[in-house]
């Protein structure tokens, strides 16, 4: 099983699964360690992200939205 917080942050990263599997909220996830830093250079990156540092691809406008809708909340709670 795919661990996010255990996944290195560094190249690319596939991730494909049926529906109803988790793949929005690991992405998410993934998305947040980026932004916070986590990790460091052993992991992916000497420092965080930025948004626009960061690509994410999904194959449907739904999916989009709702990977959007996900990490935006993840990012205000994260601030919180």
């Amino acid at each position: 099983m795919l661990n996010p917080l255990t996944l290195p942050l560094s190249g690319s990263q596939l991730i494909e699964a049926s529906a109803g599997t988790g793949k929005t909220w690991t992405i998410a996830a993934l998305y947040l360690r980026l932004v916070l830093g986590h990790g460091g250079e052993a992991q992916g990156f000497a420092r965080p992200l930025v948004p626009g540092e960061i690509l994410v691809m999904t194959f449907t406008k739904a999916a989009t939205r709702e990977l959007s809708d996900r990490i935006r909340r993840r990012l205000v709670e994260a601030a919180a």
